[in-house]
């Protein structure tokens, strides 16, 4: 199955028509959300896909592609200033692919440090370790701060270095090791008093390579892969990886299997919503409201592992449908569930949704626009925060959510209590559909027999689902062996730290309120650093 038959349309340009066809799409056609940015080692040529799709018309997806032949000297021209999201995304293709973006204004490395060798996911890459010997020091902070970039002008290239931060500015380290960073993010912020000014996030102190490691990997093995990208959202992520691979091999899994993985989903997005509220309130000083969200995802936890052995990672979906049946008692203690969670919903809002100094402190701050969220690339929760309708559950239907009513939740304020409550209100959603679906998951088989090394035909294949944090993408890139060429994994808590950037530098916006910022955002660094 080609990517083409799954109603993505595919551009093939030479490189310096790139950024001409890229403006005219995002600019007369109205292409104004960049889902994914793909870098591509081809063998004799180094190229990007560029994933678009308009907001207005969310289901349909264009693939833009080009390369340049010039492997010595890699060069394409940035369109980080079409969208917004291009930003990061470019980096990351300049750090593992070499290839640098005429007019992108930080031409650093993302995830690698800057004194690296060599560009990890070409196919010429020397990994031998004696070349990148493990360092035994901290990076340095100049080399941090020092942003190279390339301009053409005049027909000319024109390279430049200019420092993030000026002499005269007041800036402090937040992270990497800090509880309230949710996880191992490391932001250098330039204050004016207690008023933030700049922000600069550095990535990569949990690096491991996954969609390297893809590469030598065989399709079942990297299932275990998917599931500690987003770990909360793990289940959902391995989901992905599950139906991209099948609608390459051209099979369906058994209806059983298609409920019981929903099911299991909206369980998982429950969890981490649970995970997410609780954080932010511990951020601002609720304690008590964290330990609730720990207490009431407990019970989503045993229900997994009955079914599945496992709590945190579930292991439980398989290309072809999911490991094994549901455990005897998987109906009754889901059905249990509902009325306790929707009980406790009550309880959380009691707790702290009315607070008055809660309240106080997410009014009014942390301001994402619409507009902003699309070219940010700020997807799920987040942007429909901001009044982006984007739940590709609602978009493009996979599994069994045509079979169910429910409502996807959209404020309009873009503000942090906007951000705060839309979680609240989803877990009420993933009830309704739980609810839907429990008494109704048919009889047969939970899995479809494949075969014992799995093959995917040559070709491109690419599937996305909405995970508790946003859209969550899978793109292969198959030669027809038992491993994959090439796999990319959409990351959306990527760009909710380039929403970060955007809503802590608002104006009067305090280094106080920067961590119930990030909280608002939920994003998860493993994820990011893949």
């Amino acid at each position: 199955m080609n990517i083409n038959e799954i109603n993505i349309h595919t551009v093939s340009v030479s490189m310096d028509k790139a950024y001409e066809t890229a403006a005219m799409l995002r600019n007369d056609e109205n292409f104004d959300f960049l889902f994914d940015i793909v870098g591509m080692d081809y063998g004799d040529s180094l190229g990007v896909i560029y994933y678009l799709s308009q907001s207005s018309n969310p289901q349909n997806i264009l693939s833009l592609k080009t390369a340049t032949d010039n492997r010595d000297k890699p060069e394409l021209f940035s369109v980080h200033d079409l969208w917004d999201s291009a930003n990061v995304y470019e980096r990351e293709i300049y750090d593992f692919f070499g290839i640098r973006f005429i007019n992108h204004p930080d031409m650093r490395r993302i995830f690698l440090r800057s004194d690296w060798k060599g560009y990890p996911f070409r196919r010429d890459y020397d990994a031998d370790p004696t070349i990148n010997p493990v360092p035994l020091d901290n990076e340095r902070l100049e080399d941090m701060e020092t942003s190279p970039s390339v301009s053409m002008i005049m027909g000319q290239e024109t390279e430049k270095v200019h420092t993030l931060f000026d002499n005269n500015e007041y800036i402090i380290n937040f992270g990497p090791q800090h509880p309230a960073t949710h996880g191992v993010l490391h932001l250098r912020i330039s204050l004016d008093g207690e008023i933030i000014s700049k922000i600069d996030p550095n990535f990569g102190y949990i690096h491991r390579g996954v969609e390297k490691m893809c590469e030598s990997y065989t399709y079942p093995q990297i299932l275990h892969l998917t599931d500690r990208l987003d770990y909360l959202s793990g289940t959902i992520n391995r989901h992905a990886f599950c139906l991209c691979c099948e609608k390459a091999l051209e099979i369906e899994a058994p209806q059983r299997a298609v409920y019981i993985r929903t099911i299991i989903d909206e369980l998982t997005r429950i969890a981490s919503h649970l995970i997410g509220w609780g954080s932010m309130c511990m951020d601002m000083g609720a304690v008590t409201a964290f330990m609730y969200g720990l207490r009431d995802r407990e019970k989503i936890m045993d229900i997994f592992e009955e079914t599945s052995g496992g709590r945190l990672m579930v292991n439980y979906n398989v290309i072809g449908g999911v490991a094994g049946d549901i455990h005897s008692n998987f109906c009754r203690k889901v059905k249990e569930f509902i009325p306790y969670m929707r009980k406790m919903l009550k309880e959380h809002h009691l707790l702290f949704t009315g607070n008055p100094i809660a309240r106080g402190r997410m009014n009014g701050v942390g301001y994402l626009s619409k507009a902003k969220a699309i070219s940010l690339g700020a997807t799920g929760p987040s942007g429909r925060a901001s009044g982006w309708h984007n739940d590709i559950r609602k978009i493009e239907p996979y599994s069994a959510y045509d079979k169910v009513d429910f409502d996807e939740i959209i404020h309009d304020g873009g503000m942090t209590f906007d951000r705060y409550v839309i979680r609240l209100e989803e877990i009420e959603q993933s009830l309704r559909i739980i609810e839907q679906l429990i008494d109704n998951i048919p009889e047969g088989a939970c899995k479809e027999k494949t075969k014992a090394i799995i093959r995917l035909p040559e070709g491109e294949f690419f599937q996305r689902v909405e995970n508790a944090r946003g859209q969550f993408g899978v793109y292969i890139n198959s030669r027809g062996d038992k491993t994959p060429y090439r796999v990319k994994f959409r990351s959306p808590s990527l760009v909710l730290v380039g929403a970060l950037k955007e809503i802590a530098t608002a104006p009067r916006t305090k280094v106080a309120d920067l961590i119930m910022l990030g909280g608002s955002l939920d994003y998860v660094i493993p994820c990011i650093d893949r």
